[in-house]
């Protein structure tokens, strides 16, 4: 019971404190140019930036550790990302979690190869218009952005392994 109670506190204050920016936030919708954003490695060794992966097929992917369909589409984006990684696709994902122990956590017990990256200060789910999670965006070779998928269910994989199948042949 204590950590249903706290899974909800803490949905409830992530949700009043984002609030605000989100009734404020431009939705970013397909067709768009995708916003750059340059962001630390959870690790923190380095920081990726949107505008390296020009060229590639990217999955922007807004999550975090209290995210239930998170740990869904983790490790069915880790499979699609293994299987066309060679042929021009990339998987970033980006924790939006408060504290970045939680996020780590999460790792732990879901491990994945793609970049996991950490938006300290929340501005990049400003600039896309984030409403949920998870909710990813996926962008072409030319940083235009073509599909916004909001949740993930399993059944959702295979329809987004044909969208990037789709994208990677253009």
């Amino acid at each position: 019971m204590y950590i249903i109670t706290s899974l909800l506190r803490r949905l409830l204050i992530v949700l009043c404190l984002s609030l605000p920016h989100t009734l404020h936030a431009a939705v970013i919708e397909s067709g768009q140019p995708a916003p750059n954003f340059s962001l630390p490695l959870l690790s923190g060794e380095q920081s990726v930036s949107l505008q390296q992966m020009r060229g590639k097929v990217v999955y922007v992917d807004f999550w975090a550790s209290w995210c239930g369909p998170c740990r869904i589409s983790f490790p069915l984006l880790d499979d699609i990302r293994q299987t066309y990684k060679d042929k021009g696709f990339e998987v970033l994902a980006i924790n939006l979690d408060e504290f970045q122990d939680d996020a780590l956590q999460f790792l732990l017990e879901l491990p994945v190869s793609y970049p996991t990256l950490y938006d300290e200060a929340g501005n990049t789910p400003d600039s896309y218009g984030i409403l949920g999670m998870p909710t990813g965006f996926l962008i072409d070779r030319s940083g235009t952005v073509r599909k916004v998928h909001q949740g993930f269910r399993k059944s959702d994989g295979e329809k987004l392994r044909a969208e990037i199948v789709e994208l990677l042949a253009e």
